[in-house]
């Protein structure tokens, strides 16, 4: 993707996270950038092209986050998968002020069911069935649930819990998965 879309997809999370939905127009965006309508229009021809270009970058930084963390657990480790999903979660979480960036995706795409069905074919595949590598299958998915949870709650209110108890969280998270 390129720098320009970039910026312009940041600025669309962040009049969606500042503003609300109703609030998420092409102008806006437009105008929170810098740019004018018709360099956005270059790049995003509708509000929907828009939303759904947000939603993808979401999927796939996340992808890329749980690919990341598996390269690094090497084949074996019990639990690889959670563990992953754990800490890509925390590192969006304690990242470059990121939080919103999937909620204001979520936000934008659940007014058209269409527009959802990539984030919601993600979720299947993020939570649908227990990994093969799992000790505690159910453990597992509790954890899943716990981060992705977690995500959701920092995502309304950034700053309700601060590094510490983050941390603490992740710890006690990835500690559920031992044996």
């Amino acid at each position: 993707m390129t720098m320009m879309k970039d910026a312009l997809l940041d600025a669309a999370e962040a009049v969606l996270s500042e503003q609300g939905t109703q609030a998420l127009t092409l102008t806006a965006v437009a105008d929170r950038a810098g740019v004018s309508k018709g360099g956005l229009l270059y790049h995003f021809p509708t509000k929907e092209a828009l939303v759904r270009a947000m939603v993808a970058r979401v999927i796939d930084e996340f992808d890329d986050l749980i690919a990341t963390y598996l390269d690094s657990y090497g084949d074996g480790v019990p639990g690889a998968y959670t563990r992953a999903y754990v800490e890509a979660t925390f590192e969006i979480l304690t990242g470059e002020a990121r939080a919103y960036r999937r909620w204001s995706a979520i936000t934008a795409a659940a007014a058209d069911p269409e527009q959802a069905a990539p984030l919601n074919e993600a979720m299947r595949r993020w939570h649908g069935s227990a990994p093969a590598d799992d000790p505690d299958p159910g453990i597992a998915t509790v954890v899943r649930l716990a981060a992705e949870g977690l995500w959701e709650v920092v995502s309304h209110d950034p700053g309700l819990y601060g590094e510490e108890q983050l941390e603490a969280l992740r710890r006690r998270l990835l500690g559920l998965l031992e044996l």
